[in-house]
């Protein structure tokens, strides 16, 4: 009975993988086969999810044509009643646009949305998904057959800060020739004749300015027939929370859910990140207390990562985006060295971040602190080096008092009501200072302020929002640390 079982056992295991099975599962089977992960079935579901978009793509609506705007005439300009008959008769253009692609082609397909914790494998599903689209010969006419089964479109991949630092950029040069046109309609209508799958990694949104757009940027894009694929560690009601006139956020949210598949790897909690040996000589000990041997041994393996000498006495400037630029005083060819104060005390973000990460293959940072709720500032701007050196496969080498497992000390926000006043109380939840779980934070200069959610103590509820958003990131940051510590990370 046993054999009859066993034999049956392995004729269905055969016969499961003798069917034929999407581009992503093929690949994520393929990944598992060669031990590089191990099965899990979340990731199995959401491999078949991505198979099912993969095959929906092939009869993806092409964008829209943009015919020329009437009111970038300059006649038209001056004048406010013909501004005002062009809007209209763009608008009217526009609507039976839609109704004749929507007759013509059908409605395009739906994005997906999938949150959940740290490490559980979204954007490595994400990264076999989209490196399985694949995009089209110069020759090749996208749509000319609804029976295409190989979907061919234009596609990007971007972690989610990057591409509102690109909007937000554009709008910039739009508005330096265009002051008194809308720029969102022509940046929807340019990025999605650049791609028109756009898949993003690590979507939240703690900026007033990208919440205040995101709507109206959407629904032009989604007009456009652009799909979107999202991963973020925050399921689509908690976006924003807490944030400035957020009553004007949640219809985005709204829109969000409607045009989304939303799939929640919540029940996943193995975060297989720290599955990493993080032994790449990524991440130091400093300041340890043995008569400085170590930190002399530690500051001869800095030399040899940094490799060659300095070039010159001179700085560097690099370039960032809206005319600003970024000074970098100790580097060579390949590599930049920091002190913790120059890149997360100077008020620097990820436009600064990024673009270090595209110049240089590899960041050295000494003198990380431990970072607890007492440096909110710093602690933000240093996770999303972190996030900017993990997107770009930049090498962060680091220096520290405290072991890796000690760098972060997990914190929650959240707002207690009395008699109508609403407190923000941040509370550590581990870590060596237990002791801090009041609403009086200390300043850098020694100051003690009282955090409110009505902002009458001198604090929004912005920055409740704000920490809650950094308590998140926490994670993300420590579990990116761990992998990014392997000997095999990093640009070659």
């Amino acid at each position: 009975m046993k054999t009859v079982m066993k034999n049956m056992a392995v004729q269905h295991r055969d016969a499961r993988r003798s069917l034929p099975k999407g581009p992503v599962t093929a690949a994520y089977e393929r990944k598992v086969d060669a031990r590089e992960v191990r099965r899990d079935d979340a990731q199995v579901a959401l491999a078949a999810k991505f198979d099912a978009l993969h095959a929906s793509l092939a009869s993806l609506p092409p964008v829209p044509v943009n015919t020329e705007k009437l009111t970038e005439s300059s006649s038209i300009s001056s004048s406010p009643l013909l501004r005002l008959l062009a809007r209209s008769l763009a608008s009217a253009q526009s609507f039976f646009q839609k109704k004749w692609y929507l007759w013509s082609f059908g409605p395009p397909p739906r994005g997906m949305y999938i949150h959940g914790p740290v490490g559980v494998g979204k954007s490595f599903l994400m990264d076999l998904f989209f490196a399985s689209v694949t995009v089209p010969d110069d020759n090749f006419r996208c749509h000319k057959s609804h029976s295409n089964t190989h979907a061919k479109i234009t596609k990007r991949r971007v972690h989610f800060h990057e591409f509102m630092l690109d909007v937000h950029h554009r709008i910039f040069v739009y508005k330096q020739t265009h002051p008194r046109d809308d720029a969102i309609p022509v940046i929807a209508q340019q990025l999605a004749q650049e791609a028109q799958l756009l898949c993003f990694d690590e979507f939240q949104v703690t900026d007033i300015a990208d919440a205040m757009i995101l709507k109206q940027l959407f629904s032009h894009l989604l007009d456009c027939n652009v799909v979107v694929v999202a991963t973020s560690n925050r399921s689509p009601d908690a976006l924003y929370e807490g944030g400035i006139n957020r009553s004007l956020f949640l219809p985005f949210i709204d829109m969000l859910k409607d045009t989304t598949d939303i799939i929640s790897m919540e029940d996943s909690q193995k975060d297989y990140r720290r599955e990493t040996r993080a032994d790449g000589g990524s991440y130091f000990l400093s300041d340890t207390g043995v008569c400085g041997d170590v930190d002399k041994n530690i500051q001869a393996k800095l030399e040899a990562i940094f490799g060659g000498t300095a070039s010159g006495s001179e700085t560097e400037t690099i370039s960032v985006l809206f005319g600003r630029t970024v000074q970098v005083a100790r580097l060579n060819d390949r590599c930049a060295w920091f002190d913790f104060s120059e890149l997360c005390y100077q008020p620097l973000g990820a436009a600064d971040y990024i673009s270090l990460c595209y110049r240089f293959q590899v960041i050295i940072m000494e003198g990380v602190p431990q970072l607890d709720a007492n440096h909110l500032d710093e602690a933000r701007r240093f996770v999303t080096l972190i996030d900017a050196c993990y997107e770009a496969r930049t090498r962060l080498v680091l220096t520290s008092q405290v072991p890796l497992n000690e760098l972060f000390v997990d914190f929650e926000a959240h707002v207690e009501s009395n008699d109508g006043d609403g407190e923000l109380i941040v509370s550590e939840k581990g870590g060596n200072s237990s002791s801090f779980a009041t609403t009086m934070i200390r300043t850098k200069k020694g100051e003690y302020y009282e955090w409110s959610a009505t902002g009458r103590v001198g604090v929004s509820l912005a920055q409740f929002s704000s920490a809650n958003d950094l308590a998140f990131s926490f994670r993300r940051a420590a579990s990116r640390l761990v992998e990014m510590g392997g000997k095999e990370w990093g640009r070659q």
